[in-house]
């Protein structure tokens, strides 16, 4: 085979390629589902579009210092990526944009997303799990006198939400809803029954409003008092007085008793026997008792640390804390537990489930994050802009088009010829590469034409120059691409570095940009010195040496 016949070879061979790069097929491809790689067939997207062409959503996070000073801010940021990253990416979002601008945000971008609102939440949510023992020495009893004495001197109940001066002057007695019986106690019952009525309560800004529960360091407290409850226990002069070694914590759960709803809060050992961080996995599952759970794996150390923990509380109850909150009753601990457990969520969670298995499975947070600013891109507006783009990119080639066919004439066909061959391959390396493809992304293919051109132009014009020195067709055409390829090299090369940095420090679409144009001034210069040139070689060998060439 003569080097010529190599070089159609290869050309004809990676039109076979391009074209099979770019056929949509479908494909079986390992995918996780619910914290596991399964393989499964998907339909393959050769050029996914982004969020500004298919629509979707934007947002910008930064960390929330609202509730305290983070130290190492930059070094959480970027823990808080990575947790980020692997939430979107078990979310199941085709092509998300997950990066870190500056110092102190984090951009996300959802292309096609389908429920916003569970994605903002999913990303955002804090996901810090604890598991902790409730009190059983009555130390918040014994520290209600005090407590109420400092809320009366640092706020009036009048001044608190919801507030009766009068609360505040009668004496402090806590009431009890319902006694629990030993057998409740023994089997972790923590249902109530539906006579237990409240018994009327009289007391200080605290105690006033605060009722015994059934279980161990359990209280409720009415739900026309919660907001008065959360401003006492707001009050810094009110947690500094608390128990030592005491902390509380709202529950989720809400109860009906006697017609009025009441709302569950917790005193607990501030010492948590475990944390989230060695949660393993976690899958979201239905049991036809307890309705929808989570249940989650820890790791060996995990479970080593827990089983340690658990067995010293045996017959103790232990809540379930995520992100400040009791998750459902703390149930009892019968026996030591080492490697496996479960959140009750209720019955109707299963979507809850889902997302707090997903978030468990990926990580908390070491931050808390806010959305500073959310864009919800539709459908419709990536239509137009597809629209716009394309009829922008079809009336700059054909312009480019008619003026290389009637300033070159021939050669100006071969060059229209290679043109669209550069186009095929540069869509083929995109796809190649699984490069998301951007409005930005089209002005980068557009200016890649331009720049193609630009190398032939370079090229026909030094063929003219050696034609008009009185060289043969032939050797016009070697010298014009040998003398063409220095400048063309150094164009490509200085444009690809500036590309490249872009694509370095820039966001979202500036790097779509570079991605788009790096791939189009890579199939350019290939295009020009390597493609032109063959259709040149066989021009010359069909007409055996011609005498004269259109340029």
């Amino acid at each position: 085979m003569t080097p010529l016949r190599y070089r159609v070879a290869l050309i004809v061979g990676l039109v076979f390629a391009s074209i099979w790069a770019l056929w949509p097929r479908t494909v079986v491809e390992r995918v996780k589902r619910n914290g596991v790689f399964v393989y499964d067939t998907v339909e393959r997207v050769p050029l996914k579009r982004g969020l500004d062409l298919q629509g979707g959503m934007y947002l910008r996070l930064e960390i929330d210092e609202s509730r305290g000073v983070v130290p190492n801010k930059p070094d959480a940021l970027d823990r808080a990526l990575k947790v980020v990253r692997t939430r979107i990416d078990e979310f199941g979002v085709a092509e998300p944009v997950v990066q870190k601008v500056g110092d102190d945000r984090i951009v996300v971008e959802l292309p096609g997303i389908d429920d916003p609102e569970r994605a903002a939440a999913v990303v955002q949510k804090t996901a810090f799990l604890q598991f902790m023992i409730t009190d059983e020495t009555g130390a918040l009893e014994r520290s209600l006198p005090r407590l109420d004495q400092i809320a009366r001197d640092a706020a009036p109940a009048s001044a608190a939400p919801g507030g009766d001066s009068a609360a505040a002057r009668q004496p402090s007695r806590l009431q009890t809803l319902f006694t629990p019986t030993d057998s409740a106690r023994a089997a972790g019952d923590s249902t109530v029954a539906d006579s237990a009525t409240p018994t009327a309560t009289t007391g200080g800004p605290i105690s006033g409003i605060l009722q015994g529960g059934q279980l161990p360091g359990e209280y409720l407290i009415a739900e026309k008092d919660v907001s008065r409850a959360e401003y006492y226990l707001s009050l810094p002069q009110i947690q500094a007085a608390f128990p030592p070694g005491k902390t509380f914590r709202w529950g989720t759960d809400t109860l009906s008793i006697g017609g009025e709803v009441y709302r569950t809060i917790y005193v607990l050992d501030s010492r948590e026997i475990l944390d989230g961080q060695y949660i393993q996995n976690a899958n979201p599952n239905e049991t036809p008792l307890e309705g929808t759970v989570v249940e989650f794996t820890l790791s060996n150390e995990g479970g080593r640390r827990f089983g340690a923990e658990t067995a010293k509380h045996i017959q103790d109850y232990m809540a379930i804390v995520l992100d400040d909150k009791v998750m459902g009753r703390p149930p009892i601990i019968q026996s030591a537990i080492r490697t496996r457990g479960q959140i009750t969520l209720g019955r109707g969670n299963l979507q809850q489930a889902q997302d707090l298995a997903l978030v468990l499975r990926a990580g908390a947070l070491p931050a808390p994050l806010r959305i500073t600013e959310v864009r919800n891109i539709g459908a419709s507006l990536g239509e137009d802009s597809i629209r716009r783009g394309t009829t922008a990119m079809l009336i700059a080639v054909s312009l480019v088009v008619l003026v290389m066919l009637v300033y070159y004439r021939f050669s100006g066909m071969l060059a229209v010829a290679g043109l669209m061959l550069f186009m095929l391959y540069t869509m083929a390396v995109l796809a190649g590469f699984g490069a998301v493809l951007t409005l930005p992304g089209l002005a980068g293919l557009v200016l890649s034409v331009g720049m193609a051109v630009d190398a032939n132009v370079l090229i026909f014009e030094r063929i003219r120059e050696e034609l008009d020195r009185g060289k043969t067709v032939r050797t016009a055409i070697d010298e014009g691409f040998h003398h063409a390829l220095s400048a063309i090299v150094d164009t490509s090369v200085t444009t690809v570095l500036t590309a490249t940095v872009l694509y370095q420090y820039g966001t979202g679409a500036v790097q779509g940009f570079a991605v788009t144009l790096i791939a189009g001034i890579t199939a350019s210069v290939f295009a020009a010195l390597f493609v032109v040139r063959t259709f040149y070689l066989v021009w010359l060998t069909r007409t055996r040496g011609a005498q004269t060439l259109s340029i």
